[in-house]
């Protein structure tokens, strides 16, 4: 997808690009202990029960962090329609975090949530990205042409949120069946906050992340229909997701290997989760996302190395523990798994 984009861009690449550093720097951070991390001078706690937000930007000037322009407590708010975007959104990620499971902030101890909009890695080069770098988020505008700006959807930024959160607690190396099941959390979490603001029930949302940012298509992926999120797009091509362990892509650990399929491979967890939060109707934060949840932050049953059986075990096992042994919950967790091939 990448290489099509640089061809009629014109963009040639030298060296490592922005996604190594930024999966480097994720792994290294995972492995910092929580006390290390909570030490850090970047983006220091605050009161653990408060929301602080810091909002920069980089006037998409290459490889800035940029000039504060908003902090929490300021009342005037940014003109710029990106900072706005992620003000609201980080606040609406935050809060999900807060009244549905008490967690303070991303890192639970009420880390300061600290974004760069309109950031850029190289001179001539949009920035088709928004990542979390394991203190703070960046985000591109991408170009008009093709994209809009990688503010514009809250699924996003939620997404890019919760790899901070997968970074404190089962700290999942990015590679591998480990790669995907962080890109599958950051997906479900994602998804599950923009329906908790939007109040939308399991069977009436749409499923889709990033459906605001590409320019004539549907969506970045759906959790519905892994696969079918784009077709034949004259830039992107085909969504190469996959839904079931029958068409499970084996891929080198390397970038154009996506890593051992990260994004590719995610589409199988995520479909379970689907599944799970279809089979319960109503509203899925209230049932498959505390199980899911509740899964993510327990290091006894997931770590950086778990696959998607561990993680499938870790599931039931909350589910059993949540809901009662046998109950509906426990069932649609197992169909979940069960209908993706992982069980």
């Amino acid at each position: 997808m990448k290489n099509k984009l640089d061809d009629l861009l014109g963009i040639k690449r030298e060296g490592t690009d922005v996604d190594n550093r930024i999966r480097m720097k994720r792994k290294i951070l995972a492995g910092i202990s929580p006390r290390r991390k909570e030490m850090k001078v970047t983006a220091a706690p605050t009161s653990p029960d408060k929301l602080h937000r810091e909002i920069y930007d980089a006037h998409e000037a290459p490889m800035e962090l940029g000039q504060l322009i908003w902090k929490e407590g300021q009342k005037k708010m940014p003109v710029s329609r990106d900072a706005r975007n992620v003000i609201e959104g980080a606040g609406h990620v935050w809060k999900f975090y807060k009244q549905l499971f008490n967690r303070k902030s991303i890192d639970n101890m009420g880390l300061a949530i600290i974004q760069t909009i309109r950031y850029r890695e190289h001179p001539n080069e949009p920035f088709f990205n928004a990542f979390w770098d394991g203190e703070q988020m960046f985000y591109g505008t991408g170009q008009k042409k093709f994209t809009n700006s990688f503010t514009s959807d809250l699924d996003i930024i939620a997404h890019e949120l919760t790899h901070g959160v997968v970074d404190y607690e089962a700290r999942l190396k990015y590679e591998f069946q480990p790669g995907a099941l962080n890109e599958s959390f950051a997906d479900v979490f994602g998804i599950l906050v923009k329906q908790w603001v939007n109040k939308t029930p399991a069977k009436k949302s749409d499923w889709l992340i990033g459906r605001n940012i590409l320019i004539g298509i549907n969506a970045l992926r759906s959790m519905k229909e892994p696969g079918k999120a784009f077709k034949n797009d004259p830039v992107f091509g085909d969504d190469e997701q996959v839904a079931h362990m029958n068409h499970y892509r084996k891929l080198h650990n390397t970038e154009n290997g996506d890593y051992g399929g990260v994004h590719i491979n995610s589409g199988i967890p995520n479909h379970a989760f689907y599944i799970t939060s279809i089979e319960l109707a109503g509203n899925a934060w209230e049932k498959s996302g505390v199980i899911w949840y509740a899964a993510l932050t327990d290091r006894k049953l997931l770590n950086k190395n778990s696959d998607f059986k561990d993680c499938a075990v870790a599931t039931l096992k909350k589910a059993t523990s949540l809901f009662g042994k046998g109950s509906i919950e426990c069932k649609a967790v197992e169909s979940g798994w069960k209908q993706t091939g992982v069980i």
